[in-house]
Formats: C-alpha cells, structure tokens, sequence
C-alpha cells in the first residue's frame, strides 16, 4: 500500500516542472522578438535614407540635363560669335577703303585699299581654320577641284590645272567649297587630225 500511494506523488511532481521549463523560454522568445524588431526598424530606417538618397540623386540628374540643354542651345546660338567678332573690323576697313576711294581721282585709292581688306580678310579666315585650296600647276584632285574646262596642252603633262576661275576653300580637313579649274589634256598631232579629216572625208565620199 505504502508503494502504491507514493506512484501518484512522483507523478504529479513530474507534472509540475514542465511548466516551469516553458516559462524560463519565454524571455529568450521575447529578447529574439525585440531585436528582430531593432533589426527591421534599422532595414526600413536605412531603406528610407537609399529612397532619399535616390530622390535627390534623380533631381539633380534632371537638373543637369536641363542645365546641359541650356548651354547646347546657348553654344549653337553664339557657335560664330567668335567669327563674327574677327570680321568686323575687315568689315569698318572695307568702309574706309570705299569712303577714301570715292575722294580719289582715279580708282587707285579704292583699289589699294580693298586689296588690304581682302588680304584682311584673308587672315582672319585663316585664324578659323579656312585656307584657300592649292590648284594651279598641281596635279588635278577631284576631292578638291571641279573641272570647268580641258585644254590641249604640249608643255604640260595632262591633267595638271593650268587655270584657276574660282578659289577653293578648305576648313580644316574639311571642303567648304571646290577650286573651278581649267585642266590640260593631251595634244592631238597633226598626223592624227590629218588622219581623222581623210576618214571623214573617205565617209562623206560614200
């Protein structure tokens, strides 16, 4: 009987501890909640200061390509301020140059003085990149020249430009306008036109 009464009390003690073992993982729960709470305040914290971040980064970008579109209309604008600058004062030469000739006698004066402005204008191309293609004597180059005329020629292997009837301008490696030129050509001899003329003259006979 002694043995028999004693089973329900170890059984019950049993009973009474597991509750307890459940309670002490309670605070670890709770710690593992809070800091995954501190976590994710941190990830949502650290994502709001990346969109910040990105908001601003895409104002300034904006910013910038409307500044950039700005100054490529301003330099397509003002693209030949700089020329213009340089051509003005050929331009008050010229003027003095057509006033001082028109007090001459002759046209001397207004001659001397336009053969100055031209040479000034000359230079002030120049200073832009602009130089007057090289022609006559030169082997024709059709990249640079365009042939109004051939001629005949014994002192002159063919195709050299014997003839300039317009300057040609380049800007730098760039045509701006073709030299219009007169090219040799070789001369015919006698012979041949003899030649020729008998055989027309065979052909009208038939």
């Amino acid at each position: 009987m002694s043995d028999e009464n004693n089973k329900p009390e170890a059984q019950e003690d049993g009973d009474q501890t597991n509750p307890e073992v459940g309670r002490d993982n309670v605070p670890d729960q709770e710690g593992e909640i809070v800091k995954l709470r501190l976590q994710l305040n941190a990830k949502e914290e650290e994502a709001k200061n990346n969109y910040d971040r990105y908001i601003r980064q895409v104002a300034e970008l904006d910013n910038f390509k409307k500044r950039a579109a700005r100054e490529r209309e301003e330099n397509a604008r003002y693209a030949n301020e700089n020329l213009v600058k340089d051509l003005l004062p050929v331009l008050d030469n010229l003027e003095r140059a057509i006033a001082h000739g028109s007090k001459g006698d002759n046209g001397k004066p207004l001659v001397e003085g336009v053969d100055m402005v031209l040479k000034g204008f000359l230079d002030t191309l120049s200073k832009h990149g602009v130089h007057p293609v090289a022609a006559v004597g030169l082997a024709f180059d059709p990249a640079q020249h365009e042939a109004l005329a051939q001629v005949e020629s014994t002192e002159h292997q063919p195709n050299i430009v014997l003839e300039q009837h317009q300057t040609g301008y380049l800007m730098r490696d760039r045509l701006l306008q073709p030299a219009l030129v007169t090219v040799s050509k070789a001369a015919i001899s006698k012979e041949k036109k003899i030649e020729g003329t008998e055989v027309e003259n065979d052909q009208v006979d038939d």
